[in-house]
């Protein structure tokens, strides 16, 4: 636990520790219907560090300062436009929601339009005793309910888009209760001594199934004929399929989330008769979201005709994260 703000984890704790979360509080499920760590995954946590840093719920970096709910993301703007369903987590009754937001994200030019309007366009839903749950950055004319309508769990609110204070497309699960962020995994608070160990350590879960917990982990992962650009590897329009023996180059790229300093990215590619790169990129900074490539320029007498097969993999400390792999035949 970093020093400076032990003290107030000590009283935001024991203020969690005398008011102890209800019983009548709502038990979730998903908010996105899509399967985590294939389809979906969870890119950032409720800030559960009380000072100026930020840290999720285990302690990790999974986070930022002050964010106040769980991002369960897409892994680019092509899910997005096929359509994901965001669902309701548990029952309830429609108290508010917008609609009419374009999915444009939240940058530079968009900013000024999206002022006091961060949640894009959303639904809140009540579910008694003073419990709330609010569903941010979702499609632009998608959503499927109306103010007072009761919904059931799982029931279709509209889908995943990209509205409001976004930068990439997901649906931002918040929870309240009289007002105040309660962290669904969490919901009494971090203890101060969780973290001196390097683990999170909480009581209890609003969730159901609580969903496994990815510190990091590859996003996509393909073929292309060069560096392709960032924005096309998060629109998922980067990989190439279509390769032929004469393309100028072979290039494996590989995307990926919850990056950490001294991180590797391993990128190999191997062919009919060898392998024909294999690079590690350390991260030199924690990141977000990321990408790293590595290629080949095409020999002279072209690729040899055979399966291709790119690898990519997340290492932290030596240990494995993730790993995805991609095959093509070139004739």
């Amino acid at each position: 636990m970093r020093p400076g703000w032990r003290a107030a984890a000590l009283a935001a704790w024991a203020f969690c520790v005398a008011a102890p979360v209800a019983a009548q509080a709502p038990v979730l499920t998903l908010p996105a219907d899509c399967t985590l760590g294939q389809s979906c995954f969870i890119q950032q946590y409720t800030d559960a560090d009380p000072g100026p840093g930020a840290m999720d719920y285990t302690c990790g970096p999974l986070s930022y300062d002050g964010h106040k709910g769980t991002d369960f993301a897409l892994p680019s703007g092509a899910a997005m436009r096929a359509g994901v369903d965001v669902l309701a987590a548990a029952p309830g009754t429609v108290t508010a929601l917008r609609d009419g937001m374009p999915d444009t994200g939240w940058n530079d030019e968009t900013a000024a339009a999206i002022e006091g309007r961060d949640c894009g366009n959303g639904v809140m839903i009540d579910h008694g005793d003073g419990w709330q749950t609010q569903y941010c950055h979702m499609r632009r004319g998608s959503i499927r309910v109306t103010r007072g309508q009761a919904v059931t769990r799982g029931q279709r609110l509209g889908r995943v888009g990209m509205s409001g204070r976004a930068q990439f497309p997901h649906v931002h699960l918040s929870v309240r209760r009289d007002g105040a962020v309660i962290d669904p995994f969490a919901p009494g608070g971090v203890p101060p001594s969780a973290c001196d160990s390097a683990r999170g350590a909480s009581d209890g879960t609003l969730w159901q199934t609580p969903p496994a917990y990815a510190p990091g982990g590859l996003v996509d992962a393909g073929f292309a004929t060069s560096v392709p650009g960032y924005e096309s590897i998060k629109d998922g329009t980067a990989a190439e399929t279509a390769l032929t023996r004469h393309a100028p180059a072979l290039v494996v790229w590989g995307h990926a989330f919850g990056g950490r300093r001294g991180d590797v990215l391993r990128l190999v590619i191997t062919g009919p008769e060898e392998q024909i790169i294999a690079h590690d990129a350390t991260l030199e900074r924690t990141q977000a979201r990321l990408f790293r490539a590595a290629g080949r320029k095409r020999p002279p007498d072209g690729w040899p005709p055979g399966r291709y097969r790119a690898t990519v993999e997340m290492i932290r400390d030596g240990t494995t994260l993730s790993r995805l792999a991609r095959d093509v035949t070139l004739d």
